[in-house]
């Protein structure tokens, strides 16, 4: 985790000295502007830091301020760096050309000053639409066929949460946006598969009964994600199951006459020395095939020995990126990003895009969702 911070503020710090050097190089900055804007940079790039302090010592009002002004300046940051990166290759390839060819096309070449200006309201643009679109919760519906469900039953209809990261930033509004998909769709099954929570758990307790409100026939199941082990398990699991979800932690429960759910934790969890239960193989080792089995598993990561032994495999965690494009990156370490697979051995793996934000809250390329599967009879061949 020590090193996942020092990576990831030499990496910000370092897009801040580039943002820096770009404005200088447009504009003729005084001594007195340049000082303003280091002090700006610097405090932005502490925002992280200064937002959980700020939980610690109760400075809730403080800290919600800060972290909706920090976590748009990230997401600010990153949008004008790649739009930036990009024009700067533009630049570079025909800079290169006319050496190359022994031509002036300096023409071509746009100055410092527009050189800026358009990485800025390309990044004004996108993030703007992002705010919007962070807050345009959309049902996802996925039909699922199996044996298992009985003729007489017809259909059972799983409803999915995921990455909601109530904390800071999503809080009641959000989450009345995302409930409201959530009981239009009748559900028989709620889940969550991680990351509900996100931060400390302090200032989260009225949001637990608008969640515990919903009482779906067969109940209601969550697993924990990494950000329940970074806000305090303890905590975590305490407003989890006030908000009425039956956390399972390495463990199967029979719901319905023909339904299971396994629930697994976080690999995180190793990390703090909290990670429950035995291996995937070994819990699926003692149920019975004949019954539809639900896996929740926060990150999309498909553990082979258990191929055919689940039917339909829940996951999140990986945003589909958040922001286009860094949906890219995450494909790089989940291949299952986003999305339903088939896979072997009649095997399936939903990856939810996630229903609120991590970090910025703007999304694009990548609307969040509220998950609505529809498992239906489908006749033996």
């Amino acid at each position: 985790m020590s090193l996942f911070l020092l990576t990831f503020f030499f990496l910000y710090s370092s897009l801040h000295l580039y943002i820096f050097l770009k404005i200088k190089g447009a504009f003729a900055l005084g001594t007195g502007l340049t000082i303003i804007l280091i002090l700006f940079m610097a405090v932005m790039v502490s925002a992280p830091v200064l937002v959980r302090v700020s939980e610690r010592y109760a400075l809730e009002s403080f800290a919600r301020l800060l972290s909706c002004i920090g976590y748009t300046w990230l997401g600010v940051v990153f949008l004008f760096c790649i739009s930036s990166f990009l024009i700067d290759l533009y630049r570079l390839a025909f800079s290169a050309g006319g050496m190359v060819l022994r031509m002036n096309l300096s023409s071509l070449i746009p100055s410092p000053r527009l050189t800026f200006f358009i990485p800025v309201l390309l990044t004004s643009a996108v993030a703007s639409y992002g705010f919007f679109e962070a807050r345009s919760i959309r049902s996802e519906r996925v039909v699922i066929t199996s044996t298992k469900v009985p003729r007489e039953v017809g259909q059972l209809t799983v409803v999915q949460i995921s990455d909601v990261h109530l904390g800071l930033i999503v809080r009641e509004g959000r989450l009345k946006k995302i409930l409201r998909e959530v009981k239009r769709a009748q559900p028989d099954i709620l889940v969550s598969t991680g990351d509900l929570v996100d931060g400390q758990i302090d200032n989260l307790g009225e949001l637990a009964g608008p969640l515990r409100d919903i009482n779906p026939p067969y109940g209601k199941f969550a697993v924990t994600g990494n950000h329940e082990f970074y806000a305090g398990l303890d905590q975590a699991l305490q407003f989890i199951e006030e908000a009425g979800f039956t956390v399972l932690r390495g463990e199967a429960r029979e719901v319905a006459e023909f339904v299971t759910i396994v629930g697994v934790d976080d690999p995180t969890g190793r990390h703090f020395g909290l990670f429950r239960g035995p291996s995937e193989k070994a819990i699926f080792a003692g149920l019975p095939r004949e019954r539809f089995t639900l896996l929740l598993k926060h990150p999309p990561v498909v553990d082979k020995e258990i191929l055919g032994l689940f039917d339909l495999q829940l996951s999140g965690h990986t945003h589909k990126g958040q922001i286009f494009p860094f949906n890219y990156a995450s494909k790089i370490f989940f291949p299952y990003d986003a999305g339903l697979v088939h896979l072997p051995r009649h095997s399936s793996l939903y990856v939810s895009r996630g229903s609120g934000t991590w970090g910025p809250p703007i999304r694009f390329l990548a609307p969040p969702e509220v998950t609505i599967i529809t498992v239906v009879h489908a006749d033996r061949e």
